[in-house]
């Protein structure tokens, strides 16, 4: 802008310098040349570019490149070969909600491939309330982790035509293998568990209860999210009261904490 300012100066000097040329007869010609010349360079001289042009260049180029991050829907193989903080877009259905705050909601959600989990997804209590067990819903966010749990963060959703509700699978073959993991966030079951120990969460109730259970000689750990179904005061005490050495069957999505930490969501004593 300085720059233009000092070129527009100039031929305003120029021009007053070529008037005066027209009563000094040969200096008439040498300045209305440099008048021109002057014109000239203001004409031909690139535009400094002001703090707006500069803002609104970069929203233009950001608009860009966030167009060009936009990805069409993935299938569940494609989810989990996207690297970690990428764009990610997945058609999945509401299975189980979490919890709901600050415009923002925790879901469990599952399609025919895999699961996903949706942390913190935005939206108005409104449309969580309306994001019922098996709602399809199609999610845009970034792939994250957290100890291990794979989840989609900064999600933005749209609900569509469809409706899926994924019955539980029994994994209990999987359990100390490496294709447990496959299962991650999908509604699972375990059968013939042994109870070896119940403790609350800051150690008192009210708050998550972590569940050990056991296999052929072998401790898995699992949780009631207090989040998730700790207010069913009938199931709270169930999973409260589990004696040790017990038998039961339990259902829950297979959340991941340094490790297969199942949320629990249906126990069966035997």
């Amino acid at each position: 802008m300085k720059k233009n300012i000092a070129l527009i100066l100039s031929v305003v000097m120029a021009l007053s310098l070529a008037a005066c040329g027209e009563k000094k007869g040969d200096e008439n010609v040498t300045t209305a040349t440099v008048a021109a010349e002057s014109v000239a360079a203001v004409e031909t001289a690139a535009p400094e570019t002001t703090a707006a042009e500069t803002v609104a260049e970069t929203e233009t180029a950001a608009a860009t490149e966030t167009a060009a991050e936009e990805v069409s829907v993935m299938s569940y193989a494609d989810f989990v070969a996207a690297d970690l903080d990428s764009p990610v877009c997945v058609e999945t259905y509401v299975q189980a909600k979490q919890s709901w705050w600050d415009n923002k909601g925790t879901f469990y959600t599952q399609n025919e491939e895999g699961a996903y989990f949706l942390y913190e997804m935005g939206c108005t209590e409104e449309e969580y309330n309306q994001l019922t067990e098996g709602t399809k819903i199609r999610v845009n966010g970034f792939k994250s982790e957290w100890a291990g749990e794979v989840e989609i963060i900064d999600a933005t959703f749209e609900i569509l035509d469809g409706n899926f509700v994924a019955k539980a699978e029994d994994v209990t073959s999987l359990l100390g293998t490496d294709e447990l993991i496959n299962k991650q966030n999908c509604f699972v079951s375990f059968t013939d568990m042994t109870v070896e120990g119940v403790a609350f969460k800051n150690e008192q109730p009210g708050d998550d209860i972590y569940v050990t259970l056991s296999k052929d000689g072998n401790n898995y750990d699992f949780c009631l999210e207090y989040y998730l179904n700790g207010s069913d005061e009938e199931f709270y005490n169930l999973v409260s009261n589990l004696e040790k050495g017990a038998t039961v069957d339990v259902e829950g999505f297979m959340y991941w904490y340094e490790g297969p930490n199942a949320h629990l969501t249906s126990v069966t004593v035997k």
